[in-house]
């Protein structure tokens, strides 16, 4: 007997576009059934302005999909981006005499780790379990069959807006669909481009976009850090526009056309041609004065990225080095500055185990939305009649 068609759909509401994957969940595995793509309108430096003009932005992109697949969607998981804050927390769990862990003993210490007093203007949005202290005995990944009298769990909790949240829950109520799940942007692009070897030996994922950039960081197979960072791409392209002296439009078309995060990969000696204020010629600039600009905006972004580094002593331990996923990782360069700036290796994130995945999407500027798509799909797993994962990941609330 055939298998049920099980959808997952991912809505990466970003602030340049928004974009929707649906794919089919069969047996194991996942097939890209299509996507959608529209300009967004709404947002104003990182927050949603105008929930009704978002939510015609994803009417948009998910009628794409609809129309390309042919079939009906009724429920999405979302991305949250510029508003997510990270922090440590433990939970305790005593025994009155030894006992035996079991995976419901330790899922209980999580729960009691996210027992957490959050200020009226902030929501809980996920909890990462790290690792396990028993009876004063650290770093235990996975302690399942271990005897003590104490179990205590360190968690990454993971909080949001609580306005902008609730915003974006209405923009797409608003557009007639309801909400599996919302995830931190960056998770769902680490869970789309990070293997979990790659997890296990550490790194860490940068998600530039336009008005907001997010960073991840892993290693054996816990969540050490997850933060928004005060750059994105859109200082990058208002820095250009106020030292060339010229519109945004223009400043970003020079970017996206001949910008370079790194002066030293491109030619001294070629002239740009700089659009003039109406009813005056053009005029001619040096590329390098557009590409000193962005390098120099481009190497603060990554210098924060170290000083969130610094913060975890994670500087020289993510053998895995860095991904750079959203639409601010292709500005040429910027793999090189990264590695130059931070001493890892580092690529582009790409969307990975996704059968069928066209050519046309395999760019980081899709990443976050397959890897909402694929979230969605392992909510549809959980609730099938399944084991639940092992490990870390099978502690993982919300």
């Amino acid at each position: 007997m055939a298998s049920k068609r099980t959808l997952a759909v991912g809505l990466d509401a970003g602030s340049a576009y928004t974009r929707s994957v649906a794919l089919e969940l069969h047996d194991a595995s996942l097939r890209f059934v299509a996507a959608g793509e529209v300009e967004s309108i709404g947002w104003n430096r990182g927050r949603i302005q105008d929930a009704d003009a978002l939510s015609v932005c994803i009417q948009g992109a998910v009628q794409q999909v609809e129309q390309a697949g042919r079939v009906t969607v009724d429920s999405v998981t979302a991305g949250v981006g510029s508003s997510v804050l990270g922090f440590d927390n433990r939970g305790t769990y005593k025994f009155a005499r030894p006992h035996q862990v079991t995976a419901e003993d330790l899922s209980y210490a999580v729960e009691q780790a996210s027992d957490v007093h959050l200020e009226t203007n902030r929501c809980l949005l996920h909890v990462f379990p790290q690792d396990f202290t028993l009876d004063g005995r650290a770093f235990h990944r996975y302690p399942k069959g271990a005897t003590c009298t104490r179990i205590d769990a360190n968690v990454h909790v993971l909080t949001a807006g609580k306005e902008e949240h609730e915003t974006l829950l209405q923009a797409i109520h608003n557009a007639h669909f309801s909400v599996e799940d919302t995830v931190h942007e960056a998770i769902a692009a680490a869970y789309a481009s990070v293997l979990p070897e790659e997890r296990l030996r550490g790194v860490l994922l940068l998600n530039i976009g336009r008005e907001s950039s997010e960073i991840v960081a892993y290693e054996g197979d816990a969540l050490l850090l997850a933060k928004s960072l005060a750059v994105s791409g859109d200082h990058m392209t208002r820095d250009a526009a106020y030292g060339l002296t010229i519109s945004w439009g223009d400043a970003e078309r020079l970017k996206r056309e001949y910008g370079c995060a790194m002066v030293g990969l491109t030619g001294d000696n070629s002239l740009l041609e700089v659009p003039s204020a109406e009813g005056r010629p053009t005029r001619e600039a040096p590329r390098r004065q557009l590409n000193d600009i962005l390098e120099a905006r481009a190497e603060q972004l990554f210098h924060f990225v170290r000083k969130e580094l610094e913060a975890i002593g994670k500087v020289q331990g993510l053998l895995e080095g860095v991904l750079l996923t959203g639409g601010g990782a292709m500005l040429t360069g910027m793999c090189d500055l990264a590695e130059r700036t931070l001493n890892l290796p580092a690529r582009n994130g790409l969307a990975a185990g996704i059968e069928n995945w066209p050519d046309e999407l395999n760019s980081p500027s899709w990443t976050t939305a397959a890897g909402l798509a694929m979230y969605s799909a392992r909510i549809k797993m959980r609730a099938a009649p399944r084991p639940k994962a092992s490990g870390l990941m099978g502690l993982v609330t919300r």
